[in-house]
């Protein structure tokens, strides 16, 4: 029987649309997925460094126009990689056109936006998918099998921390993420995000949160092309000229989650000589498990009942061995797979999903649950209270 085609439209030709492009790439290439698929249209506001992507990503075509684009009859799936303050409007149109539907993280800026694309994707039948891509690291997807055979027993605690260091020099430019029309807020939206989300899906939902957080660089010099287009501050010449940061540069978060887990959270830009650091430890009666991004093949474990007390300790999974979550696809064991990869299994499942009419998660249910606590947070540290969810 001969499979099914799945023709793509990419939203966003930069970063994330880099990322994504390559992951289509590794799936076609590598994975046994269920479907073809066709790279039909790449979308930016950039003609000529949308037209370099196109050719060298093996799209189509390129197009400046998104809403002509998602409202074609031959295009089946909409992939969003684009900041946060498109998606929502992206999303919305895509799913009245009846397109399935990846977002990147976090879902939308606002919770009102979030609920609106949930009820939206809910409603339209379509598979919709928010691309939290840390879920899909095996040694991640490990650790959730170990919490749920109950290896780690009743959970006490849950701590994680994402660092990075790329904004403390206060010369780096005023660029979008510092900007809360774009980016929706700072480290909370670009980084806490990813450890609420693997929290939910390691852990469970948060039920109370208390947060502060912080800017420590207030003023940033605009950029040496800059057009004041999108950033607020147009009319400022950049030559010289500074524009004010409006997001945070950190957040910390104290937080009660169901069954009594008690978490400890933060994520700043600021963290002088981390460059990717997603940590997170889950602690139970029985045993802890820790990951740390900048180390995504292990998983630390720790097993209360396998040794004297005398020689307990962590011990490292190398989660490369085929029989772990997705290395099948991949090298032999101990050929360690990268970063890229995490979101191949992302899009391999929304695919999946998609020709067998399921459901996959994180949906924007998911992001709208995440949203929610980001939204809560937000109002702890403006309003200096415990905000309960």
């Amino acid at each position: 029987m001969e499979k099914p085609t799945v023709r793509i439209a990419l939203i966003g030709h930069r970063f994330m649309g880099k990322l994504h492009s390559h992951a289509y790439n590794m799936v076609q290439q590598l994975m046994d997925l269920p479907c073809r698929i066709e790279l039909a249209v790449l979308c930016g506001r950039d003609p000529v460094a949308l037209k370099s992507a196109q050719n060298a990503w093996g799209w189509r075509e390129a197009s400046t126009d998104w809403r002509a684009v998602v409202a074609r009859n031959d295009i089946d799936a909409v992939d969003i990689a684009v900041p946060g303050n498109a998606h929502a409007e992206i999303a919305l149109a895509a799913l009245a056109h009846g397109k399935h539907v990846l977002c990147e993280k976090p879902l939308a800026n606002t919770l009102g936006d979030a609920q609106a694309m949930a009820d939206a994707a809910e409603a339209s039948g379509k598979v919709d998918m928010v691309g939290f891509n840390y879920r899909r690291a095996p040694a991640v997807v490990l650790a959730r099998h170990l919490i749920e055979e109950g290896l780690l027993g009743k959970l006490f605690q849950v701590r994680g921390t994402y660092l990075q260091d790329w904004a403390v020099d206060p010369q780096v430019p005023l660029t979008w993420r510092f900007d809360r029309a774009i980016a929706g807020s700072g480290s909370l939206g670009d980084l806490l995000t990813h450890v609420l989300d693997m929290t939910r899906y390691l852990v469970g939902e948060f039920e109370q949160v208390t947060a502060v957080s912080h800017t420590f660089v207030s003023q940033r010099p605009l950029p040496a092309n800059f057009s004041g287009a999108g950033l607020g501050h147009a009319g400022q010449a950049a030559a010289d000229a500074f524009g004010s940061v409006d997001v945070d540069d950190v957040t910390a978060v104290l937080a009660k989650l169901q069954g009594g887990v008690v978490g400890v959270f933060e994520a700043t830009r600021f963290a002088t000589g981390f460059k990717n650091a997603l940590c997170l430890e889950v602690h139970g009666d029985r045993g802890a498990i820790r990951f740390d991004l900048e180390r995504m093949n292990e998983l630390d474990y720790y097993a209360v009942e396998t040794a004297t007390p005398t020689r307990q300790g962590f011990r490292r999974i190398l989660a490369t061995h085929p029989d772990h979550p997705y290395m099948q696809y991949w090298w032999p064991e101990g050929h360690i797979v990268g970063y890229d990869v995490t979101f191949a299994h992302e899009i391999y499942d929304w695919l999946s999903a998609i020709v067998r009419s399921e459901r996959v998660a994180p949906d924007f249910m998911d992001g709208l649950r995440c949203q929610a606590v980001v939204d809560a947070i937000a109002t702890s540290a403006r309003d200096g209270v415990t905000v309960r969810l």
